[in-house]
C-alpha cells in the first residue's frame, strides 16, 4: 500500500506573532497542531514530515512564541501554534497569547482542521480539556493524537488510551496513538490529515461561535 501524505517538498513561510499581524495568502487548506508545551509536539512534526529537523526539539518548554506557519508540497499549510498551559509562565503572559491562539483558530476561513496532542502517560490538564471545549464549540474538524506511546509498556498503551477517552468522552476510534521516536502512529495520523484537507468545508452553514477560552505560554 502507498505510504501516505509523501512529502516532496516542505517551505518555512514564516511566523504570525501578533494577532492581525502578518500570515501566508489564504491559498490552501490549514491544519494547526495544538498541545501543551512539554507534549512532543516538535518531535511528532519531525517523524510526520520525516525531516530531523524540521521543528526544532529544545528541552525548555514553552520556547515557541509565534504560530510558525509551513507549506507542505501544494497540498496544504500546517500550522504549528505556541505550547499552552507551560507553569513558569505567569497568567498575564499567557492571556497574552490566548488572543493569538484563540483569534487564528477562530477566524482563519481555511483552516481544514486541528490535530490536538496529549501525553499518554497523563491524565488531561484543565489547559487541555479548555483547548478541546474551545475546538468543540467552533465545530473545527479535530484529530487528537495521544503522542509519547513508546514510554509504556505495549500492554499499558491501550488502558492509557481507554481511560483518556473516558475522560474526555472520546471513541477509541478517534485516537491516534504515536511514537515520534519509533514511527508507530505516524501513517494513521498521515491518512487522518489526508481526509481531513480533503473533506468539505466544516463552517458551511454554521451559525454563530460561541466564546471559548483558551490559554497560551511562549
Amino acid at each position: 500500500m502507498a505510504e501516505p501524505l509523501v512529502i516532496r517538498r516542505l517551505d518555512f513561510l514564516g511566523g504570525l506573532a501578533t494577532p492581525g499581524g502578518w500570515r501566508p495568502p489564504l491559498s490552501l487548506p490549514e491544519v494547526a497542531f495544538a498541545g501543551r508545551s512539554n507534549v512532543g509536539k516538535s518531535s511528532l512534526l519531525n517523524r510526520l514530515m520525516r525531516r530531523k529537523s524540521f521543528a526544532r526539539v529544545s528541552n525548555t518548554p514553552g520556547r515557541t512564541r509565534e504560530i510558525n506557519f509551513f507549506q507542505v508540497n501544494d497540498q496544504f499549510i500546517l500550522a504549528d501554534l505556541p505550547g499552552y498551559g507551560y507553569a513558569r509562565v505567569s497568567k498575564s503572559q499567557r492571556e497574552t497569547w490566548r488572543p493569538l491562539i484563540e483569534g487564528y483558530l477562530r477566524e482563519t476561513p481555511t483552516l481544514a482542521g486541528v490535530v490536538q496532542l496529549l501525553d499518554v502517560r497523563h491524565d488531561p490538564t484543565a489547559d487541555d480539556r479548555r483547548m478541546l471545549e474551545f475546538l468543540g464549540e467552533l465545530g473545527v474538524p479535530t484529530i487528537v493524537v495521544t503522542t509519547k506511546i513508546d514510554k509504556l509498556k505495549p500492554r499499558e498503551v491501550d488502558a492509557r488510551v481507554a481511560a483518556i477517552c473516558a475522560m474526555l468522552g472520546l471513541d477509541v476510534e478517534q485516537v491516534v496513538p504515536f511514537s515520534a521516536e519509533t514511527g508507530a502512529g505516524r501513517d494513521d495520523l498521515a491518512e487522518a490529515l489526508e481526509q481531513v484537507i480533503a473533506a468539505p468545508d466544516w463552517r458551511a452553514g454554521e451559525g454563530a461561535v460561541a466564546e471559548g477560552d483558551v490559554e497560551a505560554a511562549p
